[in-house]
């Protein structure tokens, strides 16, 4: 079996859905301001995307014989 993230499919799903409304936005809101406002937007997808990625790399390590039982 293999094992799980610390992402429930749910959370994961949201996860995704937020890193992609906020790496979208970015351009967006630097387009249409004059400020750096935007660069919060690319902050908010770089820490989502290091969420996801985490998960990634804890779901594809090889189970244990201790996490098995």
């Amino acid at each position: 079996m293999r094992s799980a993230g610390f992402l429930s499919e749910r959370q994961r799903d949201i996860a995704w859905l937020g890193f992609l409304l906020s790496a979208v936005q970015a351009p967006i809101a630097a387009r249409l301001m004059h400020d750096a406002s935007w660069l919060f937007a690319v902050v908010v997808a770089v820490l989502v995307a290091t969420v996801i990625l985490a998960d990634d790399a804890q779901r594809r390590r090889p189970e244990t014989e201790a996490e098995a039982e």
